[in-house]
Formats: C-alpha cells, sequence, structure tokens
C-alpha cells in the first residue's frame, strides 16, 4: 500500500440496486449472465455473481435501499468497497471528511459513508484469504437461478453524473478521501449538446470512477439524466470481458438493446486502429467502438438506457487503459440520435 491509499482501498467487493419493479432487474441481470445464488438471512436482499461481479438486488420494503428507489426509480443505491481493515478506513474517511452512514440509515451491517448523491459507500474487509460476506450474511436459495456467465469478470469503472458546477467538489472529495488521482480529463462536444467530464483511478489501480457534468444549456445527456434520477449518482457501469464478440454473441438482445453506429464509422476505424486482431466484420456488425493507437486497443460498446436513465458499458482492453477517447465523437452523436427519437432534443 502506498502512503496515498489512505484507506487501504482494494477494489470493488459489491454493488447494490434498488428498484420498484425487481422482476425487471432480474430480467436484466440474467440476461448479462448472472445468476441468482443467495439471500440475506435476514433481509429481502439477492445476491447475484458471475466471476469477480458481486450484485445485491435489495427488495426491503422499508429502509435506505426502499426510500433511495423511491426517491430515483431503479438506481444504484450503494457500493461496498474492499479495504484492509473497515473500522479503520471509516476513522480515516471521516477524518478526511466524509460523512459516515448511522446504523439507523442503513440495510447493511457494514462501515460505510455517504458517496455522490448520498448513495452509501460500504467499507468490507472480508474477502478473498480472510473469507466472504456472502457465506457469513447470506444463504443458499433452494431454487437458484443458474444461467450460463457471458465472459463478464469485473467491473472495469463506474461513471457518475453530477450538476453543473460541482465535478470539481466530487474529484476532490475522491481524491482527498481515498487517494485517488486523476487520469482524464475530457471537454466533449456533440452537434447539440456537450459535456465535462474526469476520469479517477483508484489508488490500488483496480477500477476508475469517472465523473460527468453537463455543459450549455439543459436539454444535454447529463442533465436530462438528473432530472429523470431526480439527482446525481451512477450513469452506467462498464463490465470487462476478454472476448467482447464472444460476450455479444452469448447476451439476451431480446432483453438488452445497444446504442447504433452509423456504418462509415466502420470506413476508417481499422485504418486509425490496424492492429486489431479480432474480425473486423464482426465488429461492425455487433456495431462495437474501437479506439488505440500502434501498440494498443480497445474494444467497447454501451447498451441504451436499461433501468432508469442507467445504461452498461461493455469492454475488452488489449493493453489499453484509456476510455476510448476517440470514440466520444461517435458515442455522443449516437446518444444525441437515441435523445432525438425519444423527442429531448
Amino acid at each position: 500500500m502506498t502512503t496515498e491509499n489512505y484507506l487501504g482501498l482494494r477494489g470493488i467487493e459489491f454493488t447494490e440496486f434498488a428498484s420498484p419493479d425487481s422482476d425487471f432487474m432480474h430480467n436484466v441481470f440474467t440476461a448479462f449472465g448472472f445468476s441468482k445464488l443467495k439471500k440475506h438471512k435476514t433481509k429481502d436482499i439477492y445476491y447475484y455473481n458471475q466471476h469477480d461481479i458481486h450484485f445485491l438486488l435489495n427488495e426491503e420494503k422499508q429502509g435506505f435501499s426502499a426510500a433511495f428507489a423511491k426517491s430515483h426509480g431503479p438506481a444504484i443505491c450503494s457500493m461496498g468497497w474492499r479495504v484492509d481493515d473497515a473500522t479503520n478506513a471509516l476513522n480515516i474517511a471521516v477524518e478526511r471528511g466524509a460523512k459516515s452512514v448511522s446504523d439507523s440509515d442503513k440495510d447493511l451491517p457494514y462501515p460505510a459513508i455517504y458517496g455522490i448523491g448520498d448513495s452509501i459507500i460500504y467499507f468490507i474487509d472480508k474477502f478473498g484469504a480472510k473469507g466472504s460476506i456472502y457465506s457469513d450474511d447470506f444463504e443458499t436459495l433452494d431454487e437458484a437461478v443458474v444461467v450460463e456467465d457471458k465472459g463478464f469478470k469485473r467491473i472495469d469503472h463506474l461513471t457518475n453524473n453530477v450538476y453543473k458546477g460541482t465535478m470539481e467538489q466530487w474529484s476532490e472529495f475522491y481524491k482527498k478521501v481515498f487517494g485517488f488521482t486523476e487520469v482524464r480529463y475530457f471537454d466533449i462536444k456533440g452537434k447539440e449538446t456537450a459535456l465535462l467530464s474526469y476520469a479517477l483511478r483508484s489508488p490500488d489501480g483496480s477500477f476508475c470512477i469517472p465523473i460527468n457534468e453537463g455543459k450549455g444549456d439543459d436539454r444535454n445527456q447529463i442533465d436530462e439524466y438528473l432530472r429523470e434520477y431526480n439527482g446525481p449518482g451512477v450513469q452506467h457501469i462498464a463490465f470487462e470481458t476478454d472476448d467482447i464478440l464472444d460476450s455479444l454473441d452469448k447476451i439476451d438482445h431480446s432483453v438488452i438493446d445497444t446504442l447504433d453506429i452509423h456504418d462509415d464509422y466502420y470506413e476508417t476505424i481499422f485504418d486509425r486502429v490496424p492492429n486489431v486482431t479480432e474480425d473486423h466484420q464482426r465488429i461492425q456488425d455487433h456495431q462495437v467502438l474501437v479506439d488505440g493507437d500502434e501498440n494498443s486497443y480497445l474494444l467497447q460498446i454501451f447498451t441504451k438506457n436499461l433501468f432508469g436513465p442507467i445504461f452498461i458499458e461493455i469492454i475488452q482492453r488489449q493493453n489499453n487503459q484509456g476510455f476510448g477517447e476517440g470514440n466520444f465523437q461517435a458515442l455522443f452523436e449516437s446518444i444525441e440520435r437515441d435523445q432525438q427519437k425519444r423527442g429531448v432534443l
């Protein structure tokens, strides 16, 4: 651990979802290859898993997550982050300016602080060789729903949308409390709208938190999210896969719809990124975006909004740690076309 990793952060343990329509959320999870395996011993909270991605679906009718869903609709209400020592991490986080969450204001018993939009960040120190909260606090379902995994290995990043003028504030929060470092800054302009974005990397290097704010009038994609979601929060999660085309072959496209990309994008992309070894026609058929240089590349694709204004990114990295900067224009314009179809623009 470096001196900048103030809390001993070791990655993401879980992402917790709350929704008024848990059946739909279940269908989305299984369409992506997540199996429903366990239930919390005392609460209506269900555990889904695929490789090192762990989801909790909170179906409690009272408490923090229920109130969060009532305010925001389908939402990512909390995350659990792995740390060396949960109690110590909480104490240091509060010393560094975070606000702790009282036991009466959370659904799970782990030390926690408030994050963006009053979501919760739990500190989890039982993982790996030290055991598992899913073994201790959950029990195996008699009728587990086991589906074929789709090759999603880990969470690459979680992108948050915030109000204009607060991106810097939240960037400083992650830097000061956790020791995140800024790795990218973007100023993206579409045909009609624009946004600003910081990308921050965790001090252990295991995941990133990009933060977006809108620019210009309130028709931009970020402000549309803020209106529908009723506040700041997670806009999308990126699943990392080792074989994006195989993953896309396997997911349930009757549930999951991806953004459309103009065919002319593919007329030049393989000249710009010449070392892509995957089949170029399959990439175009799946409408996968490509970015990189002569030494490395990444492949990525974005779903349309799946639950509320939240969507999923799927990413494959070939020695490339970028965010598809070369694709931002094509992606931004694709989302604008989707906004136009929905009458927002």
